[in-house]
C-alpha cells in the first residue's frame, strides 16, 4: 500500500504540547514512527519553528529520517500562494497559511494536516483553495486535523 505524503505545518508538531490537540498529534507522530506516512516540511515550517519553545523543536528530531521528506518553497508555490490573496481566500495579514497550501500543493502533496481551523481547514475556504489549485492546473487537495485520521487499524 503505498504510503500517504502528509504535508504538516507547524500546528501539528505544537499540538503535542496542547491539552486540546495533544492526543491527536501525538497519535499521528506515533504514526509516522511506526513509518505509515511520510512527512513533508517545507523552509517556511523550518523557520516558523527557530522561536518555538526546545520541546517542540524536538519532535521533528524524534521521527525517522527517512519518513521526513524536504520540499523546496518554489516560485510556483509563491505564485499560487498569491492568486490565493487575490481571489481573497485568505488576506495579506495570513500569506503563510496561503504558503503552506501552496507548497503542498505544488509538492504534490496527498494530505495537507493542520490545527488551523480559522484559515486552513475550513470547508469553505478548502473549496475555494481547490478552485484556484484546478484553474491553475494543479489537482485538488485534501486538507483534514490530525483528529480525521484513522488510527484504529494501523
Amino acid at each position: 500500500m503505498k504510503k500517504l505524503r502528509i504535508y504538516i505545518d507547524t500546528s501539528v508538531i505544537g499540538g503535542c504540547f496542547d491539552d486540546e490537540f495533544k492526543k491527536y498529534s501525538n497519535l499521528f507522530f506515533k504514526q509516522v514512527k511506526l513509518k505509515k506516512y511520510f512527512v513533508l516540511l517545507s523552509p517556511l515550517t523550518h523557520v516558523e519553528l527557530e522561536n518555538a519553545p526546545e520541546k517542540v523543536k524536538n519532535i521533528l528530531d524524534t521521527l525517522p529520517a527517512d519518513s521526513k521528506i524536504d520540499v523546496p518553497f518554489e516560485n510556483e508555490a509563491k505564485e499560487l500562494a498569491e492568486a490565493y490573496i487575490q481571489t481573497k481566500i485568505v488576506g495579506n495579514s495570513s500569506i503563510d497559511d496561503a504558503y503552506h497550501v501552496a507548497i503542498a500543493t505544488v509538492a504534490g502533496a496527498d494530505l495537507i494536516l493542520s490545527w488551523n481551523f480559522k484559515h486552513i481547514v475550513n470547508f469553505e475556504k478548502i473549496c475555494k483553495f481547490n478552485s484556484v489549485n484546478l484553474a491553475y492546473g494543479y489537482k485538488s487537495i485534501d486538507i483534514r486535523s490530525p483528529m480525521e485520521l484513522n488510527y484504529e487499524d494501523k
